[in-house]
């Protein structure tokens, strides 16, 4: 079976991954009704099927329906997606990419979150982790 990490996803499916994020697990019908301009059923019930076979989600019956939910917990799909950003966007470089996030030009980088950012590097450079 493929690993996650194998799979780009397409709009719809980054769409119902969110849903199965933010709620642990749901039925296709729940999915449906959480997706913006949702489509039909069928065609939910076709991308958790692609989602299933590129292994990111699983699922598992329970009265008669079934229920789905991710395959890998949520930090881990990030590490790796953000380590595939950085390597394939900054030459591998958390300097490059942090300095791309910092730029004033983007204006997205509150006080708090500079504040939080420093404590980290402070922590980091102690050896810590997170």
């Amino acid at each position: 079976m493929a690993t996650p990490a194998d799979h780009k996803l397409s709009r719809r499916e980054r769409q119902i991954m969110d849903v199965l994020y933010q709620r642990g697990r749901a039925s296709g019908t729940e999915i449906r009704a959480s997706l913006p301009d949702a489509p039909s059923y069928s065609a939910v019930r076709a991308l958790l099927h692609i989602l299933e076979e590129k292994g990111h989600i699983r699922h598992e019956e329970k009265d008669l329906h079934y229920v789905y939910f991710p395959a890998l917990p949520r930090g881990r799909v990030r590490r790796k997606a953000l380590r595939h950003l950085v390597d394939t966007f900054f030459d591998g470089s958390a300097a490059q990419t942090v300095a791309t996030l910092l730029d004033p030009s983007t204006g997205r980088v509150s006080d708090d979150e500079l504040e939080r950012i420093a404590k980290l590097i402070a922590k980091a450079r102690k050896g810590g982790a997170s």
